[in-house]
C-alpha cells in the first residue's frame, strides 16, 4: 500500500458554520505563550543556550555557555511582559488561554497565581522549551507525561488542552493517544477546530497561527513595527469577519510572547486591536477550552464513513469494484496510487479510479463501455442488470415503457451498436425519459471517435454518481 498521511481536505469548499454562542460571527481566541525560564539554558540542563524568538535575531546557541543577554531578554519577559499583558486582557475583560511551559511555570508562583485569579486557561506547552524533532518517541513520551504531572501540581489542576510548538512528527498523534486532552493545538492547517482519527479516538484540533503571531518582531521576515503587527490582525479579523457575516463563521486565534508583545514598543498594537474588536457585534473572545466545549457539544465527531485510503486491497476491490460497470480491475490498479485522506471522499476516490480509466489503453476502455448494458435492453426486462444499472435505469423510468417507446429504444439501440461498435451510454440520472431520448436521436449520428469520447466521459459521470451514493 503506497498512502499519504497528509489531510489536504479539511472542511471541504463549503465549509459548515461553526455556530458559535449567540449568533457569534467570529470567536477571536488570545494565546499568551509562557516560555520565560523553560527555554533551552545550562542553569535548566541543556547543553546550549537558546536561540530562538528573542530580540537577538538570527541568534545561534553557545554549546557548553550560558548566554547572558539572552537569558536577561527571556527574563524580561516574567518580569515586566506579562503584568503588562495581564494588564491588559484583565482591563479589557478578556480571558486568554496561556500555553505555560511546566517547568516555566514551576519557576513563577506569582504569574501563576495571578493567571487563574484572571480565570485564564493554563494549557499545556509541554515541559521545557525546546525543540523535539530530533527526540526519539520514548523520550518524547516521557517529557510529556512529566510535564502533565509537574503542570498539574504546580497548577493544582491537570492541563486540558495541548501545543508543544517545536514538535516532532509524533508529537500529535502521541498527545492524542494520551487521552489526556480535550484539544490539540499542533497544527496550523485551518480556520475552524477539527476532529482528527488517531487509531481509534476522534482527536478535537484547535489549530493555532504562526502569522498572527507577535514571533515574526523576532523573524527576519516580519513585523518591523506596532503598526505593521496592527494592521495585519486588522485585515485578518476583517477578512473572517465578513465571511462569517455571509453565514461561515470563522476562528482567528493571536498568539502573543511576554518578551515579544510585552514590550511597550508593541504593547500600543496589540491595545489598539482589542479596541478595535469591541467596536463590532458578534465577536466572541473565548478561551480555547470554551471552544473546545463548544465543539463537542455543537460539533461532535460524526459516524465515520469509508475510508477507501485504510481498506485492504480485497476490500477495496469489493467495495469499489463495481463503480465502472463490471470492470473491478480498474479499482485493483487504483488500489495501488498513492490514496489519502483525500481521496476518503466521493469526490477523491473518483479521481483515483477516473486516473486508472483514463490511462487505460484503447482496448480497455472500449471494454468497459461494451461491459455497459443497452438502455432499456433485453438484459433489463430479463432482469439481470447489475443492482446499480437497474437503480439508474429505474430512475428515469426506463423501467416502465410503452410499447412503443420500447420499440424506440431497441431500434435505436440496434443502430447505434451496429454504428460505433458499443452501447450508447448516458449518465440517465443527469436526464429524466424524454431527455435521453433527444440526446441518443442527435448522438447516433456523430463519428464513432467523437462518441468514444463522449461515452468515456459519461462513464466518469456514472461512476461518480454511483460513489455519491456510496458516501
Amino acid at each position: 500500500m503506497n498512502r499519504y498521511p497528509r489531510d489536504f481536505q479539511g472542511h471541504g469548499p463549503r465549509p459548515a458554520d461553526a455556530r458559535w454562542p449567540r449568533g457569534a460571527r467570529i470567536a477571536v481566541q488570545f494565546v499568551v505563550n509562557y516560555e520565560e525560564g523553560g527555554e533551552n539554558c545550562l542553569l535548566h540542563g541543556d547543553a546550549s543556550s537558546e536561540a530562538f524568538l528573542s530580540e537577538i535575531v538570527g541568534a545561534q546557541p553557545w554549546t557548553g555557555q550560558r548566554h547572558w543577554n539572552m537569558e536577561s531578554i527571556y527574563d524580561y519577559g516574567a518580569r515586566a511582559g506579562f503584568w503588562r499583558l495581564h494588564r491588559l486582557f484583565t482591563g479589557a475583560g478578556i480571558p486568554v488561554t496561556v500555553y505555560g511551559v511546566a517547568s516555566a511555570l514551576a519557576r513563577a508562583p506569582g504569574q501563576v497565581e495571578a493567571m487563574k485569579e484572571a480565570g485564564w486557561e493554563i494549557a499545556s506547552h509541554g515541559l521545557k522549551w525546546i525543540d523535539y524533532k530530533d527526540h526519539t518517541v520514548t523520550a518524547e513520551q516521557a517529557d510529556m507525561d512529566e510535564a502533565i504531572r509537574l503542570h498539574t501540581e504546580v497548577v493544582g489542576s491537570a492541563p486540558r488542552g495541548w501545543y508543544c510548538g517545536r514538535t516532532s512528527i509524533n508529537t500529535v498523534a502521541l498527545a492524542a493517544r494520551s487521552g489526556a486532552f480535550d484539544y490539540i493545538s499542533d497544527t496550523y492547517d485551518d480556520d475552524l477546530p477539527y476532529w482528527m482519527q488517531v487509531g481509534d479516538r476522534d482527536q478535537l484540533i484547535i489549530p493555532y497561527t504562526l502569522d498572527c503571531n507577535d514571533m515574526r518582531f523576532a523573524t527576519p521576515q516580519g513585523f518591523n513595527s506596532g503598526d505593521q503587527f496592527y494592521a495585519y490582525l486588522r485585515d485578518t479579523f476583517d477578512a473572517l469577519y465578513a465571511e462569517g457575516a455571509e453565514g461561515a463563521a470563522k476562528m482567528m486565534s493571536v498568539g502573543l510572547h511576554c518578551r515579544l508583545v510585552g514590550r511597550p514598543g508593541r504593547i500600543q498594537a496589540l491595545k489598539r486591536f482589542v479596541d478595535y474588536i469591541r467596536g463590532f457585534e458578534g465577536v466572541w473572545t473565548p478561551r480555547r477550552i470554551d471552544i473546545a466545549a463548544h465543539w463537542h457539544a455543537v460539533h461532535p465527531p460524526e459516524p465515520r464513513g469509508p475510508r477507501p485510503s485504510q481498506m485492504d486491497r480485497d476490500s477495496f476491490v469489493a467495495a469499489y469494484g463495481g463503480v465502472f460497470e463490471h470492470s473491478p480491475w480498474i479499482a485493483e490498479r487504483a488500489f495501488q496510487l498513492e490514496l489519502g485522506p483525500a481521496h476518503d471522499t466521493a469526490a477523491g476516490l473518483h479521481n483515483a479510479l477516473a486516473r486508472m480509466f483514463r490511462s487505460a489503453s484503447a482496448k480497455e476502455r472500449l471494454g468497459v463501455l461494451t461491459a455497459h448494458p443497452d438502455l432499456a435492453g433485453k438484459l433489463a426486462a430479463a432482469r439481470r442488470l447489475t443492482a446499480e444499472s437497474t437503480a439508474e435505469q429505474a430512475s428515469a423510468g426506463l423501467d416502465a415503457l410503452t410499447d412503443a417507446e420500447r420499440a424506440r429504444f431497441e431500434a435505436l439501440n440496434a443502430d447505434y451498436v451496429s454504428k460505433h461498435g458499443f452501447p450508447f451510454i448516458i449518465a440517465v440520472k443527469d436526464h429524466d425519459k424524454a431527455g435521453i431520448l433527444r440526446a441518443f436521436e442527435a448522438r447516433i449520428a456523430n463519428d464513432t471517435q467523437t462518441e468514444f469520447t463522449t461515452a468515456c466521459a459519461q462513464v466518469e459521470r456514472i461512476a461518480r454518481l454511483r460513489l455519491e451514493d456510496m458516501f
